[in-house]
């Protein structure tokens, strides 16, 4: 058997690809292509493997996806906002000590100046028992104007 007819031995009836009938027979892959080229079967064996990758690809789908388990999205928004939720919380508890009368007046929208001068809460807002009613603004603080001071007055 010569090597034309073995290239097309194996490339029709053992169905190797050109690179690995090359490899087989010792031959360069430009030249297998130009001996199977040259063969009148050559396009309905080209339709023929055409056909058979799609169906091969077709089942080969049907079983990844069949098969596939896709990554669940981690969705931590809500254990975000009970974290902000916390600290917020943190900063407005009086047992904590953490926010100056100062800082929750500029925080929050509540206080108004009185006559005085000092900031108040209006009578008709009920608040809990941690927020100061009124917060005296008269008081010198040589260093750092009000801002670490806890004045509370009932």
């Amino acid at each position: 058997m010569n090597t034309r007819e073995q290239i097309l031995d194996l490339y029709y009836n053992e169905h190797l690809k050109q690179n690995e009938i090359a490899k087989v027979v010792g031959k360069s892959c430009p030249y297998v292509s130009k001996v199977v080229k040259a063969d009148n079967r050559n396009n309905q064996e080209k339709e023929n493997r055409k056909k058979t990758n799609a169906e091969n690809r077709k089942v080969y789908l049907q079983d990844y996806f069949k098969t596939y388990d896709r990554p669940k999205k981690y969705d931590n928004s809500y254990e975000q906002m009970l974290a902000q939720q916390k600290q917020d919380a943190m900063k407005l508890s009086y047992s904590h000590n953490n926010m100056s009368d100062y800082a929750l007046a500029k925080w929050s929208s509540i206080y108004h100046t009185n006559s005085k001068g000092n900031l108040s809460i209006d009578g008709k807002l009920k608040v809990g028992y941690d927020i100061p009613k009124t917060i005296n603004m008269n008081i010198k603080v040589p260093t750092q104007k009000y801002k670490n001071r806890y004045v509370y007055s009932y």
